[in-house]
């Protein structure tokens, strides 16, 4: 599962060949959440509050750049690393 970015301890992952919707996975010690990309809501798992603001506010700055890789690891192909939120 490629890592495309990390931030205050967060990392952003998305697996290969994952089915709809669009998400990425966000995890911070022992949390983990799938999040939409579409509506950056969470799908399933759990962030504190928190962490789940950082991960929403840094997806709402790259959400087209999410939607790419989307695209690339659903072809197997390479995502882009994406800046981390500063």
């Amino acid at each position: 599962m490629p890592e495309i970015s990390r931030f205050y301890g967060i990392v952003i992952r998305m697996f290969f060949r994952e089915n709809a919707p669009p998400h990425f996975h966000a995890s911070y010690g022992e949390e983990e959440a799938l999040i939409s990309i579409e509506t950056l809501s969470v799908i399933s798992g759990r962030l504190s509050p928190r962490s789940l603001g950082l991960v929403v506010e840094w997806a709402s700055l790259h959400r087209d750049e999410l939607k790419k890789n989307w695209n690339k690891v659903s072809s197997y192909e390479q995502p882009d690393k994406i800046e981390p939120l500063k």
